[in-house]
């Protein structure tokens, strides 16, 4: 509007929908790699196999997550297509009706009767599809479904996880494997958990224990199982 001060905002809930693929793919590469990498490590009494399960782990679990990602929010997509069918349909077949439940939506919303029908008036009458898709059914265009964009980020971040625990069991002495993997693990994922909350703008280190104790507890888990078939192979 003309004569009013113009300035950008920067809100942090864009950022929701790369940002919750992104975080919970790099997690789940980090600690699902090094639990398998540690249980297999336990077991084993040469490098080659821990290196080959690495590898494996790595390769499955960024292809399932891309895949589960795809699917999942394939269906939320499909769920929001068949909201906004039926609410052109409905807007086509009952305009006044429409007009009416916008007009109960804004005076829930605190607004006196007229000036919920005048805004409601506007609002139809600018792009009346728009006004019910964002105020009635909540549907905008920062939360809109993107099926593909969510599968790429969560493979692509699961891999980038993934190859830091892989890269650490190649490099670390075969007799402290288990136990440099754990370690460097642990410090990626307080680094990750760290990056992730100050990306979403979420208190740092509650994210940070976050992770640590389901990471910890993922990989003493595997590390346990390792040790007892290990032991019993032996």
């Amino acid at each position: 509007m003309p004569g009013l001060p113009h300035h950008r905002e920067n809100h942090l809930v864009a950022r929701i929908g790369w940002l919750r693929a992104a975080v919970l793919g790099a997690n789940d590469g980090i600690v699902s790699t090094a639990s398998l990498i540690v249980g297999v490590a336990a077991a084993s009494a040469t490098r080659e196999p821990v290196i080959v399960a690495g590898i494996a782990g790595l390769v499955a679990g960024a292809m399932s997550m891309a895949a589960g990602e795809y699917v999942s929010v394939s269906s939320q997509s499909d769920t929001e297509k068949a909201d906004m069918a039926r609410e052109r349909a409905e807007l086509a077949s009952d305009p006044e009706a429409e007009l009416d439940e916008l007009t109960a939506i804004y005076m829930g919303r605190g607004l006196e009767r007229t000036l919920a029908r005048q805004v409601a008036e506007a609002l139809t009458a600018r792009d009346a599809f728009g006004a019910h898709m964002r105020d009635e059914l909540g549907l905008g265009e920062i939360t809109a479904a993107r099926p593909v964009q969510a599968a790429l980020a969560s493979a692509a971040s699961f891999a980038a996880g993934a190859v830091l625990p892989l890269a650490s069991a190649m490099l670390a002495p075969l007799e402290w494997m288990a136990t440099s993997v754990s370690a460097a693990s642990l410090v990626f994922l307080a680094g990750l958990g760290g990056l992730a909350a100050v990306a979403g703008g979420a208190p740092v280190m509650r994210a940070v224990i976050r992770v640590l104790v389901w990471g910890a507890l993922a990989m003493a888990a595997t590390a346990l199982i390792g040790r007892l078939f290990g032991t019993v192979v032996g």
